[in-house]
């Protein structure tokens, strides 16, 4: 009879511990708790923007509870402050010493795709809206896909004129400190922009940072050896919001350690902090830089360098021709010559004649 009650009481407080925290409701449960809540993502997600709000079936999650892990400041700038937001929580995802929790907020039948992260002390650390449904039918078919780096992709695509495929694709990640774009493709630049003309293109590119850096080829910077390794040239560009804002800058960048470059000269307000981690750059403006750009953007984004092609190595071609047709080609040349080639001793003369390239 022991043994039985024993089983039941085990069993009981094993349902009491694995029972799911209730996040509909404003209770004082712990940061670690609210963490846990968010079911773990083992796999890839994804999504089209057309069915997103069938994730809204899942648990909600009270408004006043949220803003208790996450600052009001920050769910009133994801939602537009709008009172009748209700927020769905889909999972989570960890990596390392982060944790990403994935949230719908839904208003009006209008879903946004957020994520917030925390460390593994569950302190927040920040957020970011990765997708709004618009409403509008404009054509674009939108996937979402997050991976386990996890990176966040948000792809749109459409059909012009029953044949031409257009599509703009944004990776974005979490690198020091803050989302940023990792990933830009597209096929949708306009066919009227003037080429532009990197000014550094030729100029060395051997020391450790010195190479293309690019988010795509209106938005990028080239650095290129300077006077010494410490020292490095750098052509930056920025062609934002449809060419509302362009701005340029040249100069010259110091090291100031490993991992960290500046840009400041005397009289100059600009000012500028230049972040390497791997092959991303991380630029962020500290000074006033608004005779150089557009007044409605910054030099503040991350950029990855550009690989460059190795080039491809021409194998000569080993011929060999008998010594009789090298007599006679070289007897022209020397008709004066009496001293003939012993076609005994040597019978054949090895000629290297370089690889062309196929005829296009």
């Amino acid at each position: 009879m022991r043994i039985f009650g024993l089983i039941i009481l085990i069993v009981l407080l094993h349902s009491c511990k694995s029972k799911q925290t209730d996040l509909s409701k404003d209770l004082p449960i712990k940061p670690n708790e609210f963490v846990a809540a968010f079911k773990l993502l083992d796999n890839n997600f994804s999504a089209i923007d057309t069915s997103l709000l069938r994730f809204a079936d899942k648990g909600n999650i009270n408004t006043k509870l949220l803003s208790r892990f996450i600052p009001d400041s920050v769910i009133k700038s994801l939602t537009n402050n709008e009172k009748t937001t209700i927020f769905h929580a889909l999972g989570r995802i960890e990596k390392n010493e982060e944790v990403y929790l994935l949230y719908l907020s839904v208003v009006n039948k209008t879903p946004s795709l957020i994520v917030s992260l925390f460390d593994k002390k569950n302190n927040y650390l920040a957020s970011k809206n990765l997708f709004t449904s618009s409403g509008k039918n404009d054509n674009y078919r939108y996937t979402i896909s997050i991976n386990r780096e996890p990176t966040f992709f948000i792809n749109r695509e459409k059909t012009v004129n029953d044949k031409d495929l257009k599509f703009t694709k944004l990776g974005w990640a979490y690198l020091g400190n803050k989302f940023i774009v990792v990933v830009k493709e597209s096929n949708e630049r306009s066919d009227k922009l003037v080429a532009l003309i990197n000014p550094l293109d030729t100029l060395r590119r051997e020391n450790l940072y010195s190479g293309d850096y690019v988010e795509d080829d209106r938005n990028f910077i080239s650095i290129r050896d300077g006077r010494t390794t410490q020292e490095y040239l750098f052509f930056l560009h920025i062609d934002k919001n449809e060419g509302q804002c362009v701005g340029e800058l040249k100069g010259e960048m110091k090291l100031v350690d490993s991992f960290s470059a500046v840009y400041s000269m005397g009289g100059d307000p600009c000012v500028i902090d230049f972040k390497f981690d791997r092959n991303i750059i991380t630029i962020k403006e500290k000074g006033s830089c608004g005779n150089r750009r557009g007044m409605d953007c910054f030099f503040e984004d991350a950029y990855t360098k550009k690989r460059v092609p190795k080039k491809k190595v021409v194998k000569p071609i080993v011929v060999k021709i008998p010594m009789a047709n090298v007599t006679k080609m070289l007897s022209p040349l020397k008709p004066n010559n009496k001293k003939t080639l012993s076609k005994k001793k040597i019978k054949t003369s090895t000629i290297l004649i370089n690889k062309l390239p196929p005829k296009k």
